[in-house]
């Protein structure tokens, strides 16, 4: 299935960390660079290189069969499904494709040098729960992954899919949801939190935000830029660890 290069906004000194930031169903990479851009133009984040990837183009069943962009098929949504319904209804075969397709962007950063430790993933709704979803099953141990306004995919079968010895169970997940969000209901984001702790995660924060929809607002945004800097600091460089 072809996937379109993902957006890169490179690292403006050297490239010491990554952030993937994966958008929602029907949106593309594009649709969240300027997270990126601002912090650019706030001098933040200068040793990061963030990558927004693409989802292929595939057929969305809520969405009468026709195709565009999603990390993996969607058969029910609205305010009406309860947990375990949305649970049945999962696309199993396209999580784990998309999965796979989180890992690669992973190892590509790897390969080029970059420490796991150094690398952050996370998303939006879709995006979101495909990267809390390999965060936790994950092979290296990442330096923190994100979900805003997602849910825990396949969590009653999450743990057949967990490394033995489960590199990412001390890692920072930071989850985020609107009390007013009309697609991916609050309590989906609250209970998945509960869920990620009950399965053994260590560091699991969730924070909840009055009057907000299935969006993002500023005091979220500035929420997860806390998160990014605490999990990804900037490196000293030599001449600041010799004193100079």
């Amino acid at each position: 299935m072809a996937i379109r290069a993902p957006f890169i906004v490179p690292a403006l000194k050297k490239h010491t960390a990554t952030v993937i930031m994966a958008h929602g169903l029907g949106d593309s990479g594009a649709g969240w660079m300027g997270l990126a851009q601002n912090w650019r133009r706030r001098g933040m984040f200068e040793e990061v290189t963030f990558i927004f990837p693409n989802a292929p183009m595939i057929p969305i069943t809520v969405n009468f069969g026709m195709s565009m962009p999603g990390w993996y098929d969607i058969s029910k949504l609205g305010s009406d499904l309860d947990f375990e319904e949305t649970l049945r209804s999962q696309d199993e075969a396209g999580i784990i494709r998309s999965r796979d397709y989180f890992n690669t962007l992973i190892k590509e950063q790897i390969d080029q040098g970059i420490k796991p430790s150094r690398i952050v993933l996370g998303g939006f709704s879709q995006g979101g729960a495909m990267s809390v979803f390999t965060g936790v099953t994950n092979k290296e141990k990442l330096g923190g992954v994100f979900g805003l306004s997602c849910y825990l995919l396949l969590s009653d079968r999450i743990k057949n899919y967990i490394p033995e010895d489960w590199p990412n169970k001390k890692t920072p997940f930071f989850l985020a949801h609107g009390e007013d969000d009309e697609v991916v209901k609050y309590n989906f984001g609250k209970m998945s939190s509960t869920m990620l702790e009950n399965i053994g995660l260590e560091d699991v924060k969730f924070k909840s935000y009055s009057d907000l929809g299935h969006s993002a607002d500023p005091q979220e945004i500035e929420d997860l830029e806390k998160f990014l800097q605490q999990t990804l600091p900037a490196e000293k460089t030599s001449d600041e660890s010799a004193g100079l």
